[in-house]
């Protein structure tokens, strides 16, 4: 089996350990007294839903669940909406008010089982004081400016009639059961898909000093976060609200099972693995070199770890966006590893989004090896770097690492074979 095999074969493992299918049945709760309704919003929100409708009887059901342009599946009971990501567009708002008048129907003998996984902040959208063009619009500044996801989900959380805990507030008095699957470093159940049903740590003036770090050109949205800090504006729900007496928040797959599972596939093929961390942040292109660094004193010196082997991370990367060019942050984190590595012998790279979606374009990520430069120069790769447009860069290399939405959606994963 060729390298590029091997690590292929490696994501689709990690892919499956977190797949709805294999984990949901078993947190799901028993048949309420009253009705069913089940609402969700994520890249795995249709397979979720599927396995919901495999538990329970048809009759019992009904609800909706939003998830991204392609990642529709089939259903019974359960609606599939389909809207945009990562930026929100009118099917997502229109999809999201639907959810809303569900929520005021229910009662307290009523179980509200909401399906969350990454991607729900785009895709359940209710903005506060925006327009859905002026939420579309700082969206992008946000995904442009560096900003970590919970540092954008927390501004976001604070312009919205949904996250931050405020649909577990309109859903009360029912009783409120998330099932979760973690697309946050940390695992931190009041970031992921912003906390729609989880009680906000964070305020307006975290959101305003975020708004302000960054230093975005957007005076509506300061104004707006200024208003909530001067009392103006409702703080989003806390842990003592009464509607999170109701809420069981249940995360169901994580990025640390589905890097355990990576490693548990190379080493049933004689190839040891390390973890390196399933929390990488910063800046991609930075973390590469570090990545880079450490591939090559196991390369060329057995330290510290032996070959051949297999160095794994998790996590998610961002990218402070200078220029127009297309890729998301495994693209560039790829793309400043092969630079780094300069076609440094045997040694293999995977980055890939578990969703099967490296930001905007068609691609999950990048696969390459030593001869990465065979079609395109390390000079020209340097410039593709500094455009920002991995994409070009792959494509061109015939690199690229294609495999359609996965229906799932926990973070990054990052492989380098050293053979």
């Amino acid at each position: 089996m060729t390298p590029e095999n091997l690590l292929k074969e490696a994501f689709a493992a990690a892919v499956e350990a977190a797949h709805p299918t294999k984990h949901l049945a078993s947190f799901l709760p028993p048949l309420p007294k009253g009705r069913l309704v089940v609402v969700g919003a994520g890249k795995a929100a249709a397979a979720m839903a599927q396995a919901v409708e495999a538990h329970y009887p048809l009759d019992k059901l009904s609800g909706l669940v939003i998830t991204r342009y392609g990642h529709s599946l089939e259903t019974q009971k359960i609606e599939v909406i389909e809207a945009s990501h990562p930026v929100p567009d009118e099917a997502g708002q229109q999809a999201t008010e639907r959810i809303l008048e569900m929520l005021e129907e229910l009662g307290q003998d009523d179980l509200l089982l909401c399906l969350i996984s990454g991607g729900g902040s785009a895709l359940l959208c209710a903005p506060d004081g925006l327009t859905l063009a002026e939420k579309a619009e700082l969206t992008t500044q946000l995904l442009n400016s560096g900003a970590d996801i919970k540092e954008m989900n927390t501004v976001r959380k604070h312009l919205s009639r949904v996250k931050g805990g405020r649909l577990a507030e309109r859903a009360y008095p029912a009783k409120i059961v998330s099932l979760i699957l973690s697309d946050v470093v940390g695992d931190d159940l009041s970031s992921i898909a912003s906390g729609p049903t989880v009680a906000d740590p964070t305020s307006f003036a975290d959101a305003l000093g975020i708004v302000k770090a960054y230093e975005l050109d957007n005076q509506k949205v300061i104004s707006l976060l200024e208003e909530g800090v001067n009392g103006k504006r409702p703080e989003s729900p806390k842990p003592n609200h009464p509607a999170f007496q109701n809420v069981e928040n249940i995360l169901v797959a994580s990025g640390q099972k589905s890097l355990e599972a990576a490693a548990r596939y190379f080493e049933s093929k004689g190839i040891q693995a390390h973890i390196l961390s399933n929390s990488v942040e910063g800046e991609a292109r930075e973390v590469a070199q570090v990545h880079a660094a450490i591939a090559r004193q196991v390369a060329l010196y057995n330290q510290p770890f032996s070959k051949p082997c297999v160095l794994i991370s998790g996590g998610e990367t961002t990218v402070t966006v200078k220029h127009k060019g297309k890729g998301g942050r495994n693209g560039e984190f790829a793309l400043g590893l092969a630079i780094a590595l300069d076609g440094l012998a045997d040694v293999y790279a995977l980055a890939a989004d578990t969703d099967g979606i490296d930001g905007s374009e068609n691609n999950a990520g990048a696969t390459f090896g030593p001869e990465i430069f065979a079609r395109c120069s390390k000079a020209e790769a340097k410039s593709y770097l500094v455009a920002n447009d991995s994409y070009s860069f792959f494509a061109r290399a015939g690199a690229l690492f294609e495999t359609g939405p996965t229906h799932t959606n926990v973070n990054d994963l990052r492989l380098i074979l050293i053979l």
